[in-house]
Formats: structure tokens, C-alpha cells, sequence
């Protein structure tokens, strides 16, 4: 009998095994896939922004000229590229295999199925545990779009990390954060990338306003993007689509990326049998990552909150905390999203439409980026801002918007300030370093 079986080793799974043994609890981890880690360490963060910073070393390397700095001969080697990816990979599945060693978790390989309550069958094997917290992930959504399905030349952003090569041209159907990411690799790889997106904007869940700096920023880079635009069907290496007009359009491209959101794995899980509350968009939790179903939890990308990797670690800690050791709820208030594009995109708490959505009185409080000296010294012609969403009558911080390089390290600063309830007064009082370009969010609170 284990104190917890965990269904899936990703970010929420093998987190959560890790924490269970911390307790001094004893966990049973199950992955059906080669190799733990998850979507995110085998075919999503880890590799997509390995290729990205490889992809943006060349970019700017063909750029140097500015800084003084002359350049001769640079070229963007696939094959490195990829190797120096697959390395990081390895090296972060043997840390996370070193991890379940030293905290006792046994790991099991094989599809799941939770026969009733404690017990889960993988092959011919029945275990007994006394919690099940089930972390099984999503995977890539394909839509019914006519011959998506069939053609050879359409990938997911699986598929797409395993080409041996890079094509000349990529088309892009979906503008989120996948597709934008791999247009950013590929444009700054030198090749010929058209984004289709049925939005009006890229990055949909981003601000608006900096969704368009990023939009303009990748257009400089030479991506086309068809926005307002629906997908019609797929014929091969052709792409039909309608135009925000409503007029007939097509594009053909070598490869074809798929990135059109992502689907809940709760097949073959067991859990009409349970009576587990679910539905398409996944297993339903409370803020204790409880299940209707006492004894049972679920975390991550299958509870359909927020598919992101920091996220679902949050989220199977609440729940083993709740498991073994204090009361612990998820809060979903400052959840910050990064989109590693160039120039990068880094998002917390309300956005200004989101704000109008909830009916809140705010003010807007917008700096530039290129207020910082160190931002000035070290970009040439780049685009840049911090936009700060704030309560109209305490001046509370309710959300925190920035587009520009490094973004997504300076947006950590902006998730205490959310989480601590602090006003924009409390914020401006607190010493920032000099010179540094996250002093451009200090300076824009004392706007307020």
C-alpha cells in the first residue's frame, strides 16, 4: 500500500512524487511514455527554448554592428542546434530520475487505469494506495479541419522537434504561444514563416496593445500573419483559408505546424466508472486540487485551469500538502505567462480588458523600456514596455504587462507585488537596482 499513486511524471506528477518523499511519504509514480518529464521537458518548454536562445545567438549575431562588434561568416547549424537541445534534455531526466531515487518513489512504466477507489492497474499489476492524484497531462488539439488529419506535411510541436532539417517555408496555424514561438525560431533561422490564426491578435490570453509589439517585432523578422483568418482545409502541402474579409485564400509551405491548442488525456483513465466529475476541458478540482471523489486528486494540464508547467507544480504541491501535511489551497490570482518569442512577452494578474470584464475601476500606469539606461546600452532600435494595471481608488496592483528582451525574468518581481497585495505607493519604495531595466516597473508606479 502507498501513501499516494501519481498518474503521469510531468511537472505536476514528478513534483509531486518528490514532495510526497520529502514527507517521508511513500509514492508510486506511473509514466506510459519512454522517459519522465512530461509534454514540457520532452516536447515543449525545455527544447522549444533551447532552439529559441540557439535561434536568437544568430539572430543578433548578424546584428552586431550597432555595438561595434563585426561579425564574418556566422551560419545556424541545425544539427548542433539539435544536439545542444537533446543534451539539456538528457540531463535534466536524469536529474528528475535522481530525484525519485533519492526520495524513494518507485516508478512504474505503463498506461493507467484506476479500477476503484485505491487501486490502479497498469498491465497485469494492481496497485494499492491510499490517495491517487492523477497528473496525466494534454496533448496536442486537432481540430476537424478537411485533410488536417491526412496530409504528410502537417506536425504537432512533437513532430516538429523531430525534423532532421529545416524547411525553407513553415505555415503556422495557430498564433499562441507554441506557434508564435516556433515562428520565432524559424524566422530567426532565416526562413520563410506564415502564421494563420483565427483570432484577431496573436497570443490571445496576452494584452492587446503588446500582443501588436510582438506581432511587429516578429514582421521585421519577415513573418506573414493572416489574423481574423479560419482554416478551410488542407489538400497536401496547401493551406486554404478565409480572410478577416471573408474571401477565399490559400498558401503552400514544405511543413505544415498544427498548434491549435491542446486537449485533456482522461481516456482510458477509469473515471466514468469513479464517477469522477469531468467534462472535455477537464477533471474538475477544487482549490485543494480535490476531485468529487474522496481520495482521488488531480493536477496539471488535465484539470483544464492553466496548462502551464509552473502552474501545474503549484498545483500537485497544494494537493500532497493537503495529503500529509497542512491545509493549502491554489491561488489563481497572480499565475504569470511568458511568451519566449523576440521580443518576449511576460504577463500577471488582470489585464486592462479583464479589468473591464470584472467591472473594476482602474488605472493604467505605461513606461517604456527604453527609460533604462542598461536597456539603451544594450538594444539597438528595439521595442519595449511595462504597462501596470492598478485598483483607481487604493492603487492596488492588479496586473503587470511587459514586452521586450528578458522580460520573463524581470515579471517574478510583479508576481510578489500581486501575491502581497501591495498598492503601487508600497511598490515605488522599494529599492530596485541601478542600472537595470526592471527599474522601468519601479519608476512606473510612482505615476500612480
Amino acid at each position: 500500500m502507498y501513501d499516494v499513486i501519481v498518474i503521469g511524471s510531468g511537472p505536476a506528477g514528478y513534483v509531486a512524487a518528490e514532495r510526497a518523499g520529502e514527507h517521508g511519504k511513500s509514492a508510486l509514480l506511473i509514466e506510459k511514455a519512454d522517459n519522465l518529464g512530461g509534454v514540457c521537458l520532452n516536447s515543449g518548454c525545455i527544447p522549444t527554448k533551447s532552439m529559441l536562445f540557439c535561434a536568437k545567438t544568430y539572430d543578433h549575431a548578424q546584428h552586431t554592428e550597432a555595438f561595434g562588434v563585426t561579425v564574418d561568416g556566422v551560419k545556424f547549424d541545425y544539427p548542433k542546434v539539435k544536439t545542444r537541445t537533446e543534451g539539456i534534455q538528457d540531463t535534466l531526466r536524469k536529474g528528475i530520475e535522481g530525484l525519485m531515487k533519492k526520495n524513494k518513489v518507485t516508478v512504474v512504466k505503463g498506461d493507467a487505469e484506476i479500477i476503484e477507489r485505491g487501486k490502479v492497474k497498469v498491465g497485469t499489476e494492481v496497485y494499492e494506495g491510499a490517495n491517487i492524484l492523477i497528473c496525466s497531462g494534454s496533448r496536442p488539439f486537432i481540430p476537424p479541419i478537411p485533410g488536417l488529419n491526412t496530409s504528410d506535411k502537417v506536425v504537432t510541436n512533437e513532430g516538429i522537434l523531430k525534423q532532421t532539417a529545416m524547411v525553407d517555408h513553415l505555415c503556422v496555424i495557430g498564433g499562441g504561444v507554441i506557434g508564435t514561438e516556433f515562428a520565432s525560431v524559424y524566422a530567426m533561422a532565416g526562413k520563410k514563416v506564415t502564421v494563420i490564426e483565427m483570432l484577431p491578435q496573436i497570443c490571445g490570453n496576452m494584452d492587446s496593445e503588446l500582443s501588436k509589439t510582438v506581432q511587429k517585432g516578429l514582421e521585421k523578422k519577415g513573418v506573414a500573419f493572416h489574423l481574423s483568418a479560419k482554416v478551410t482545409g488542407v489538400d497536401g502541402s496547401k493551406i486554404s483559408f478565409t480572410d478577416k474579409k471573408g474571401e477565399a485564400q490559400s498558401v503552400t509551405a514544405d511543413l505544415i505546424l498544427c498548434s491549435t491548442g491542446r486537449a485533456v488525456n482522461t481516456e482510458g483513465l477509469g473515471l466514468e466508472k469513479l464517477g469522477i466529475d469531468f467534462d472535455r476541458r477537464g477533471i474538475k478540482v477544487n482549490e485543494k486540487a480535490q476531485t468529487n471523489v474522496p481520495g482521488i486528486w488531480a493536477a496539471g494540464d488535465v484539470t483544464g485551469r492553466w496548462q502551464l508547467a509552473h502552474f501545474a507544480s503549484r498545483q500537485s504541491t497544494v494537493a500532497i500538502h493537503n495529503m500529509f501535511s497542512h491545509e493549502d489551497i491554489c491561488r489563481e490570482n497572480a499565475v504569470p505567462a511568458v511568451v519566449y518569442t523576440d521580443p518576449e512577452i511576460a504577463s500577471v494578474g488582470l489585464t486592462e480588458d479583464g479589468a473591464k470584464a470584472k467591472g473594476i475601476d482602474f488605472k493604467t500606469l505605461k513606461m517604456p523600456l527604453t527609460a533604462s539606461g542598461r536597456y539603451l546600452a544594450e538594444t539597438d532600435g528595439e521595442r519595449g514596455v511595462v504597462k501596470v494595471v492598478i485598483g483607481a481608488k487604493h492603487k492596488e496592483v492588479l496586473g503587470v504587462h511587459m514586452v521586450g528582451p528578458h522580460v520573463s525574468e524581470m515579471i517574478a518581481a510583479a508576481i510578489v507585488m500581486i501575491e502581497t497585495e501591495l498598492r503601487a505607493s508600497d511598490a515605488g519604495e522599494i529599492i530596485f537596482p541601478h542600472p537595470t531595466v526592471c527599474e522601468v516597473m519601479h519608476d512606473a508606479m510612482f505615476m500612480a
